[in-house]
Formats: C-alpha cells, structure tokens, sequence
C-alpha cells in the first residue's frame, strides 16, 4: 500500500514562506508519516520562487513548481495535484489559517481505510467580517438549494484518497472549482474539525472581487438554475401584462382610460432591466462554453525543482 501523503500548498506573493513550510514539516515528521510537499509558485511577483527553491534545495521531500503566469489558486491546485505520486493527498493554505496539526488525525483516518474523503471543516473564525459571513452563509446556501451540495463552513483543507484523486482527475473541465469538484465525486467521506487561526504574516490576496467571481463560477458549474430564471420571469410579466390588459379594457369601457405615461414608462424599465439581467446570465454560461471549447491547458509549468530519492537511494 502506497502510504505517501502528497500534501499540496498554492503560494502567492507570500512572505515567511518557510516559517509555514517547516512548521507543516515538523508535524508530519513527529507523527512519522511519509510525505511529499509540493509547493506551487502561482506566478509571484515578489521574491516568493527565490524562498521556495532555497526550501526545495534544503528538503528533499520537496518539490517546488512554478507556474508560467497567476493562473489562480483553483489551477495552482490543479499543478499540484497532477504532480502528487502519494496514496493520498491533501490541500492545504500557505498562510496556515489551515493547522497543519491536524494532518495527523485525518491521515489516521485514512489508513482505517473507512473513508476516501476527509474533509476539513472550519469550527470557527477568528475576527471574521460580518458582511463576509453573511455573503458566504447566502452563497453556500444558495448553492446548496440549487445542486445539492453542501460545502456550508467547508474549505479546501481536505484529504483525499488516490481513488478519489484519479476519480477528479478524470473531470476535464478548465474552469475548475476544487471544493466543489471533490464534493461531487462522492466516496465514503468524514468530516475533521478544525479553528482557523489569524493571519499572522502578509495579508490575503482575497478582494471581493475574486470571491465573487468564485462565487458565481461555483453556482453556473454545478446548476443551470439560472438559465431558468429567463422563462421565470418571462411566465411573472405574462401574468402581469394580462392583469394590465384587463384593467386597460376595463377602464376604456367605462371612459376612464387616461394616458398612463407614467405607467408604461416604469413597464419599459423593468422589462429592460430584467431582459439584461437574463442576457448576463446566458452571457456566463456561453462564455463558461467558450473557455470550455478553446481547450487551452488548466496551467503551464515554467520550472520544476525536485531532489526525490529513487529506489537506489539516490537523489533525483
């Protein structure tokens, strides 16, 4: 049985890389599991490949791999993954908002070999924004209403076993959403819980704007809820034109019709602002198809840094 623990760790434009590297380490050492870290460099713009080769060149369980551009976080992982050769392999944050304490007790887990799939789940959150909550308590719920998966306080702090890494592998979309995608694989699966601790180095590369568009490429890769939206609020103006038809009759019958300037212009602005709202949404899912058909490559690697050992003991 192949034991090897491929742990994968996405660094952007970090600062303090080692102070997380050999703390993640450590706790795989004095826990005796056999491991693998691949560090993936997601096109820094500052020193951050300097610190992860130094690291790769010190540890020869290291493997360092940078990409040739900021792919984003979800393609870094994609990089990482496609390189892990372990039993299993586990995502974890470069900002150790992730515990790597916990690594331990969902590798035992795994070695049980009751479940594929051991899923960290956030306990708590420390100095969360209370906006952000409320957005991503809406998202998840929102999600989960619409595909059935349920990724409420998920994260990607998760285990996974070779079966259920070839099993995502096996997905070729390019717009990948990992959280989602190994939600959606199934596997016999069990939750670890776990606090996320504060930031202590550098600041989170995170805007709104990034979590939203996660947000919505979450939402069209696992429902196409919203194309219904269209004939939805095509059925709700149906009704209502017949209500204002009526009405309209009514009134001229009697002699009450009057100009209805006002009226028709609110009409024209509601029809216009939700005629655009639907050619947005089908807009996403046409471009979601386009990105789909280039078939361009999920990432490209620049370099690679690795000093593995082969079976004569020697340094690759």
């Amino acid at each position: 049985m192949n034991e090897i623990l491929s742990v994968i760790m996405p660094i952007y434009n970090e600062t303090g890389i080692s102070i997380g590297v050999e703390r993640t380490i450590n706790v795989m050492e004095s826990a005796g599991i056999p491991y693998e870290l691949i560090l993936v460099d997601d096109g820094s713009t500052n020193d951050s490949w300097n610190q992860i080769t130094d690291l790769a060149r010190q540890y020869e369980t290291i493997t360092a791999i940078a990409l040739s551009r900021n792919f984003g976080k979800e393609r870094a992982l994609c990089a990482g993954l496609d390189e892990a050769i372990g039993g299993c392999c586990l995502c974890i944050d470069s900002d150790m908002q992730h515990p790597p304490e916990v690594i331990p007790e969902m590798y035992n887990i795994w070695k049980t070999g009751e479940y594929e799939v051991i899923e960290g789940i956030k306990n708590a959150r420390i100095k969360e924004n209370p906006v952000y909550r409320i957005c991503a308590k809406s998202f998840y719920s929102f999600l989960k209403k619409m595909s059935g998966i349920d990724l409420q306080n998920a994260s990607d702090y998760r285990l996974l076993d070779r079966k259920a890494l070839e099993a995502w592998r096996s997905m070729p979309e390019k717009e990948t959403f990992f959280r989602g995608m190994s939600s959606w694989i199934g596997f016999r699966r069990t939750q670890v819980y776990f606090d996320v601790s504060e930031r202590t180095i550098g600041k989170s590369k995170w805007s709104f704007k990034n979590l939203a568009a996660l947000a919505i490429n979450a939402i069209t890769s696992y429902s196409s809820v919203p194309l219904y939206f269209a004939s939805g609020f095509g059925v709700l103006f149906l009704l209502f034109s017949f209500i204002m038809l009526i009405q309209t009759v009514y009134m001229k019958i009697n002699g009450y019709a009057q100009s209805g300037f006002t009226t028709v212009i609110i009409l024209q602005l509601i029809i216009g602002t939700v005629t655009m709202i639907n050619i947005g949404i089908i807009g996403i899912y046409i471009k979601k198809i386009y990105e789909e058909t280039k078939n361009r490559p999920r990432y490209i690697i620049r370099q690679i840094v690795k000093r593995r050992r082969n079976d004569n003991g020697c340094n690759e």
